[in-house]
């Protein structure tokens, strides 16, 4: 595949890399077991690691979010899927695109342990943010 340009696409483009992980009532943070949105952008954060080991064999450094959108909240009981996709590739940086899926949920309506896969994922948060490989040796 190449470019406008005639330059080839770089194949680390579109690599996606997916987490899911339960959310413990230990991270309740707020009233009615809502979990804070700092506990998302560090799942975010573990995600991004794995994309740079990876495509550079290094954990690299996370440099900035460029937007972060808060959508719904998580709560503790919820599992969630975590996904990072590469969007750009520069020399050292890595654009990625993230989001944060609630895809199961505590229903302790039914009982103190009861919960549900959800028919259709809440999207919780979505955000942009850029990471940084270390220079090649």
């Amino acid at each position: 595949m190449t470019g406008a340009s005639g330059e080839s696409a770089d194949p680390r483009l579109g690599l996606t890399v997916t987490h899911r992980r339960y959310v413990p009532y230990s991270h309740a943070h707020y009233g009615g077991n809502l979990v804070d949105g700092a506990y998302l952008l560090g799942l975010f954060g573990d995600v991004a690691t794995e994309v740079l080991i990876r495509t550079d064999g290094d954990e690299g450094l996370f440099a900035s979010y460029s937007d972060v959108q808060f959508r719904a909240p998580v709560l503790a009981g919820d599992v969630v899927e975590v996904t990072a996709t590469i969007t750009r590739v520069g020399r050292r940086s890595r654009e990625l695109s993230f989001t944060a899926l609630v895809v199961c949920r505590a229903e302790p309506a039914r009982g103190p342990s009861a919960a549900a896969m959800l028919a259709e994922p809440i999207v919780a948060v979505t955000a942009t943010g850029t990471v940084v490989a270390p220079p090649a040796a």
